[in-house]
């Protein structure tokens, strides 16, 4: 039976409230199972079919499942003590593929897949089911939630929200194509897709419910920024501003994305001396 098979099986029976209040050594070993195959990125949450991202259902299904029937248990980081259902990951080889987590706070949940010549700067967190894309920076307080997929060469600015995305199962996460920068202060969440290229302005916001002003193909879009665009936040008039309790109006935040100038390029460019 392939391993999609069993996380499908296991996950009908957690369903159905099939499952024993003690876990069985097999479920146990299957689940130790997923949890390595997506650290060796050989499965994903989700994935680019005919241009269009797509969750892998029965991958979140296997992340639900790790939450769902694991006890939690007392492990031990440093001389740190933790409670939690998974362990964390073992960083060992993250040196022999160039990469770099910093002492002191980088976190890397099990299930989580990192890559070649990945920085890491401490504080930062990487939940389970996320991927963090060969020569990507992940800067000072930032957190890489459940399950979404950050590309290759992408640049988090400090304190970068990228959200999780684990229920319905049949969502896509959040995804960061890569080659993008998100300026320090960004918050992706709910599913949004940065598309390849793009460069965005600091402390923007990037949510489905947020509309983005693409002034390129001179649209409004909701739930993705396209390639090659740099955006930012603007604030547009709100329909409540005509309410009494709003004097002076009321206004609502929109994202403006427009042509990416070779300025902004160079401007976003990390010194060599970074991979030295």
């Amino acid at each position: 039976m392939s391993l999609q098979s069993e996380i499908e099986d296991l996950w009908q029976q957690y369903q159905n409230d099939e499952l024993d209040d003690d876990v069985s050594v097999e479920d146990l070993t299957v689940l130790a199972d997923f949890l390595e195959a997506l650290e060796d990125d050989e499965i994903r949450a989700a994935e680019k079919v005919d241009g269009e991202w797509q969750a892998n259902e029965w991958v979140k299904q296997g992340v639900l499942l790790n939450f769902g029937i694991r006890n939690i248990s007392s492990y031990e980081y440093g001389e740190v003590t933790y409670n939690d259902v998974l362990p964390l990951i073992d960083s060992d080889d993250f040196g022999d593929r160039g990469s770099r987590n910093t002492p002191n706070g980088t976190v890397v949940r099990r299930g989580a897949n990192i890559g070649e010549d990945v920085i890491m700067m401490s504080p930062s967190f990487v939940n389970i089911g996320a991927r963090v894309g060969d020569g990507t920076l992940v800067d000072s307080c930032d957190t890489v939630g459940s399950c979404a997929q950050v590309g290759d060469n992408v640049k988090l600015g400090a304190n970068t929200l990228i959200g999780g995305v684990l229920e319905p199962v049949e969502n896509a996460p959040v995804i960061i194509e890569d080659g993008v920068s998100l300026g320090a202060g960004c918050r992706v969440t709910s599913g949004f897709v940065v598309g390849e290229g793009s460069v965005v302005g600091e402390n923007t916001l990037l949510t489905p419910r947020i509309p983005v002003y693409d002034l390129v193909e001179e649209e409004i879009l909701y739930g993705h920024l396209p390639p090659e665009r740099r955006a930012f936040i603007r604030y547009v008039e709100s329909s409540v501003g005509d309410h009494e309790l709003f004097e002076g109006g009321a206004y609502k935040p929109a994202v403006v994305a427009t042509h990416i100038e070779e300025e902004t390029l160079e401007g976003t460019e990390r010194e060599d001396a970074l991979r030295e």
